[in-house]
């Protein structure tokens, strides 16, 4: 038996007697005069840093003092001196061992998560309330899929993903989005981002060498396709979407877009510009990759269904439940047109062999019950709540603030007075007051005035009382650097 009195691990003794051997053997190289010293010291920072676990058994005195090549009263010397310090203990005919009272100053993994550090107010946008992320929902439905998974449902998925999964996707989306979705071409993904690092590999293999970005847009689009060897190319937006006269002009072949909700300008893509986006699609045998990022929360009328509905051929669609349950599922989807079906499954299964096995049927069985458009209807309440509180914070707090964009999605663009520019000196007095704001001018590669303010704000995460604090703050941070300015 072990002090402790647990039975000894043997793959504990093992290591004990491999570590002592590498850690111990510069300590007896030292002079005969210091070599009992060195060997107490490298015994000790051994246990220090960990590499001797507490638990562990040590060599008896007569094997290690051989394996080192000194005598068995050195060994026993700083056994004896290391126990009565507390770093070993010693039971007669059990052995030496590390004791359990030193806490070995082991490194921790850093956390490098993207989220503001010791924020006042945190207005960032993209992520949604993870106060919200339905656990006990969550629980049972995991709970009643670990007893019902066969066994050998746990093997190596299809990669495309579990049928019963991009079943009741292609149900959820057909029904919700009016999406064209055939189960067959419906491929579960690990979140928007690696469906669009496949759609970059597969297009870049076929010889596609740039890619069509909305301008302002997500810098994290153009930074995905760029690692998969593609160029952005930016394409300006005017007040009905992206612009078609420039996007013909651009002679690029596939464009990413948000019609349903564009990011960051909030605006929804007119009717008679998604006509002329998929009349460019036909006419060049182009691409255009829609992130429906957003689009299930509308919040002043139906949304408008997704573009690819109108022509799944030309169309690839994506979308996660990133913002409706949490974006650390890692669970989205990918509907592909036939032409790029089979790359792209085949790239998926040789990029991770599919998603794991037990999450897909989770999310399954949160779909097919139900839980899922409750988990909807929830976050559309409370996520409109927080919208009406930020525009009338802002119109208290930033009088003559222009909110653009439809009553949809979780950000809004602030337009502020120009009494409270330039810009720099704005964002710069809210950094310093712990105000975590994001600029319209960091999504674009347009030229930017610096003299109106116009900020992208987040809120979903944010609580309304939260949201009319953080923007009072941020007026009283502007305002006091305005007065000593």
């Amino acid at each position: 038996m072990t002090p402790s009195g647990t039975n000894p691990d043997p793959s504990a003794t093992a290591a004990g007697r491999a570590g002592a051997w590498e850690m111990l053997l510069p300590a007896v190289s030292a002079p005969p005069r210091a070599r009992g010293r060195a060997l107490q010291a490298a015994l000790r920072e051994a246990v220090r840093s960990g590499r001797f676990a507490p638990g562990t058994r040590l060599p008896a005195s007569r094997e290690l003092a051989a394996d080192l090549g000194v005598s068995r009263g050195l060994v026993t010397e700083a056994y004896e001196q290391l126990t009565a310090e507390g770093y070993l203990r010693s039971d007669r005919g059990a052995g030496t061992w590390v004791g359990g009272a030193v806490r070995a100053a082991l490194p921790h993994a850093r956390d490098l998560a993207p989220r503001p550090v010791g924020a006042v107010a945190d207005f960032l946008p993209g992520t949604p309330d993870l106060s919200l992320f339905p656990r006990a929902a969550w629980s049972v439905a995991q709970r009643a899929v670990l007893a019902e998974l066969p066994h050998h449902a746990l093997g190596y998925p299809d990669p495309r993903g579990l049928p019963r999964l991009r079943t009741a996707l292609a149900e959820l989306l057909t029904r919700r989005r009016g999406v064209v979705a055939d189960p067959e071409r419906v491929i579960v993904v690990s979140g928007v981002a690696q469906a669009a690092t496949l759609l970059g590999i597969v297009l870049h293999a076929r010889g596609t060498r740039a890619v069509g970005m909305e301008d302002p847009g997500s810098p994290e689009h153009e930074t995905l396709y760029a690692s998969a060897g593609l160029d952005a190319v930016p394409l300006p937006l005017d007040d009905e979407g992206l612009d078609t006269g420039a996007l013909r002009a651009s002679g690029v072949g596939v464009v990413v877009t948000t019609p349903a909700h564009q990011f960051p300008t909030g605006i929804a893509y007119s009717a008679r510009r998604r006509a002329e986006l998929l009349d460019w699609a036909r006419a060049v045998d182009g691409l255009v990759v829609e992130d429906d990022y957003d689009g299930d929360f509308r919040y002043d009328r139906a949304p408008v269904g997704a573009l690819q509905g109108l022509d799944p051929e030309h169309v690839a669609y994506t979308g996660s439940v990133s913002k409706s349950l949490a974006p650390g599922l890692r669970l989205g989807w990918l509907l592909v047109p036939a032409s790029l079906a089979e790359e792209v499954v085949e790239r998926k299964r040789t990029m991770d062999l599919g998603n794991p096995v037990v999450d897909q049927a989770l999310l399954a069985r949160f779909v097919e019950r139900g839980d899922y458009d409750r988990q909807l209807r929830r976050c559309r309440r409370e996520y409109r709540e927080r919208r009406d509180a930020l525009v009338a914070a802002l119109a208290e707090h930033f009088p003559g603030t222009e909110v653009s964009g439809i009553a949809a999605g979780l950000h809004v663009i602030a337009a502020l007075p120009s009494r409270y520019g330039p810009a720099g000196r704005f964002l710069a007095s809210a950094a310093s007051a712990g105000i975590a704001v994001r600029a319209l001018r960091s999504c674009t590669r347009a030229p930017s005035s610096d003299v109106v303010v116009r900020l992208v704000l987040g809120y979903a995460h944010v609580s309304p009382a939260r949201i009319r604090e953080g923007v009072q703050a941020m007026a009283a941070a502007t305002a006091d650097r305005h007065a000593c300015g």
